[in-house]
């Protein structure tokens, strides 16, 4: 089949494929009907399928099929001329593939497209479809692309078999060269269909090395799938990332508020149910529904007629499930931590909210002891609400011209002037704060706020806090920050990897949240899971990029470099304040492992102890930790075997200097030889 919908003649075949040099059939036959090409008349250019793409932002929803365009080989190669239906030799189903994708794009309607797919009863040109449908998606916005990608994954196994969609894949990727033409931007956008497909699972990632040695080095193709690999799959949580890129139309917190107080006014006034379920369903936001429950409360306080009818409302709900019970007992504790305020409005507003938790607990649908307790005289706050705002609205200050100009010492300024009695809760505010605003910005900024945390050397149990305030409030955050969860996990296991935070602190933050389905569980259950990462600490180091300090962006090889040549200087005779001072700049706390490693690997090369001297020197004024030192320990033991290679009595040597360590409080007492596991991978002494 041409471009232009028509067919050869079994005559002909030959003939073509002799002179395009392809070898084998050019496109399989169907086993419906017989298939043929027409040929191109004398001097047509013959050039590759160039027609518009959506661009591919999307998450596969929606059965797509091939447009306009040819079917199988020839598909390929023929594909500039547009359908004529005059032509004697015209055939329907490729007009058609086109209008089942735009009748697709148009109605969102996955079965109705699997239905239209069935009827064309063409199962081997089904890669064709793929093609098409990702190929028209590249051309569209990021609602059409995550539709193309959903409906890929229905149709998957059931409707498309593997091989097909593999073949249409193949086949984009040799067209990358021709879409480019049409759409600048084919190679991330394509990389990023293939790198949806892998984690959909309906693409194998061997796809990429495979379909990569079949393509000239210099072919756009090649750029795909190396920009699929490197750039989306060997991410960090790329998983997430890779299925939340084309999701839009993202809902604000105030157009949701907006829109519950909105369906519980029409409620209260008409007593609609069925309605009303049916605006809560419309929200699609399961995870705020608490909010729903605060509101209708806060409403039954304000106007006591409705009270009635709007805990039958929530009853119900909760009965039909609608609204869980982790969401009805998260409404009734933000009520129980706003009423003071309320009081002011409502002066019997706790006497009101002991009330209701009463009859929602006897009707059955709240349990009342899983909720924060309820006490009937006023709570005695730590600091002044106004003094609180006004340091909370200081704090963003501070933050915003630190993301501008990098300067840390003028942080710890002005912190020591607004919080001059160094306020567990101020400081808490002001780590939650760091990281909210991080959150909305570039993983510059991101970068930035964890060197900063690193550096405030703030009480530990006043980061847990921060972390804490922020987990609660994400609920919030996740309607304008739908990674929420993950940027959370990071920022909570880079604390850890920078030592703001110790192991324990960690599990501290994660005992205050019930259940891994809730938001707290799922921050804390995937911050183990990076930690837990072979290399985890170099790896977190590098999410955002940077590598910590006052000059983000240091490779771990230029850190490694550094801290070679500062002990090398000092080892011949240099200044310990000068090497010191180097250490303390490198701002990489939770590497100074690599500062122990390197020392003692050369102390016992060299027969030296002058650079014992220093990590002595560090242990006592703190710079290098416990931790740290275990660390650096380990990783010397793990290379003993090469290191053994030149010098004999390396273990010997380090058996000595593990006892001396624990002497003088450097290693734990249960530290031993043989703890460690054979660390050559590490790369041994290096």
């Amino acid at each position: 089949m041409n471009g232009t919908g028509g067919f050869i003649s079994d005559e002909n075949r030959e003939i073509l494929q002799s002179a395009s040099g392809s070898e084998g059939p050019l496109c399989s036959s169907s086993s419906k009907s017989p298939r043929s090409t027409q040929v191109h008349g004398k001097g047509s250019p013959i050039s590759h399928d160039r027609q518009s793409r959506s661009p591919i932002d999307g998450r596969p929803k929606k059965g797509g099929c091939g447009g306009k365009g040819t079917w199988g080989g020839l598909m390929d190669t023929y594909s500039s001329y547009p359908l004529d239906s005059k032509d004697p030799n015209y055939d329907s189903s490729e007009e058609k593939v086109t209008i089942i994708v735009e009748e697709y794009f148009a109605t969102d309607d996955v079965v109705s497209t699997t239905n239209e797919l069935e009827e064309l009863a063409m199962p081997s040109y089904n890669y064709y479809f793929v093609k098409k449908l990702v190929s028209m998606a590249m051309d569209r916005h990021d609602h059409e692309k995550e539709m193309a990608a959903v409906l890929l994954s229905a149709l998957y196994a059931d409707v498309i078999d593997a091989p097909q969609v593999y073949r249409g894949y193949s086949k984009l990727v040799e067209s990358a060269d021709d879409l480019i033409v049409d759409i600048p931007d084919t190679v991330d956008i394509l990389a990023l269909f293939i790198a949806r497909a892998v984690v959909d699972d309906i693409l194998p990632p061997a796809f990429l090395n495979k379909q990569r040695e079949l393509l000239p080095n210099n072919s756009k193709g090649v750029e795909v799938l190396e920009r699929a690999e490197k750039g989306y799959l060997a991410a960090p949580m790329h998983a997430e990332a890779i299925e939340r890129r084309w999701r839009v139309g993202k809902k604000t917190v105030e157009d949701v508020k907006a829109r519950i107080n909105n369906l519980l006014i029409e409620y209260v006034a008409s007593g609609d149910k069925k309605e009303a379920y049916r605006c809560i369903k419309d929200l699609k936001v399961p995870f705020f529904h608490h909010e729903i429950i605060k509101r209708a409360l806060v409403m039954a306080m304000e106007k006591r007629k409705a009270e009635d009818r709007l805990l039958d409302l929530l009853k119900e709900a909760a009965e039909e499930g609608l609204i869980n019970s982790s969401q009805i007992t998260k409404g009734f504790d933000r009520m129980i931590d706003t009423v003071d305020d309320l009081s002011l409005d409502i002066p019997d507003a706790q006497k009101i909210l002991k009330s209701l938790i009463s009859k929602a607990t006897s009707d059955g649908w709240l349990c009342a002891s899983s909720l924060r307790s309820l006490s009937l005289e006023p709570r005695n706050k730590s600091l002044e609400d106004n003094f609180t705002k006004t340091f909370k609205l200081k704090c963003q200050t501070i933050i915003q011209e630190y993301f501008l100009t990098g300067d840390i010492s003028e942080v710890f300024s002005c912190l020591e002037a607004e919080n001059k009695t160094s306020s567990g809760e101020l400081n808490s505010i002001f780590v939650k704060r760091l990281i909210t605003l991080a959150m909305d910005r570039k993983n510059r900024e991101k970068e930035m706020a964890s060197v900063l945390l690193s550096s405030l050397f703030f009480p530990a149990d006043d980061v847990v806090d921060g972390f804490v305030m922020l987990i609660e409030s994400a609920d919030d955050t996740v309607l304008d920050n739908p990674v929420v969860v993950e940027d959370l996990a990071m920022f909570l296991a880079r604390a850890v990897v920078d030592e703001a935070l110790a192991p324990q602190h960690l599990e501290e933050v994660g005992s205050q949240f019930s259940g891994i389905d809730s938001v707290g569980g799922k921050v804390f259950q995937m911050a183990k899971s990076l930690l837990k990462a072979r290399l985890s600490g170099e790896r977190i180091l590098r999410c955002w990029g940077g590598g910590g300090g006052s000059t983000p962006g240091w490779a771990i090889d230029d850190v490694k470099l550094k801290i070679a040549k500062l002990l090398e200087e000092y080892e011949s005779g240099g200044d310990i304040r000068e090497a010191y001072r180097c250490i303390k700049e490198l701002g990489m706390p939770f590497f100074h492992h690599e500062v122990v490693k390197k020392a003692l690997v050369i102390v016992i090369e060299k027969k030296n102890d002058r650079l014992w001297g220093f990590l002595a020197h560090c242990f006592g004024s703190g710079l290098i930790t416990m931790n740290q030192m275990t660390k650096g320990f380990s990783r010397v033991e793990e290379c003993l075997d090469d290191l053994a290679l030149d010098v004999p009595d390396a273990r010997k040597q380090f058996l000595a200097y593990v006892e001396e360590a624990k002497a003088i409080g450097w290693l734990d007492s249960s530290f031993h030889y043989g703890n460690s596991t054979n660390g050559k991978e590490n790369g041994a002494c290096l």
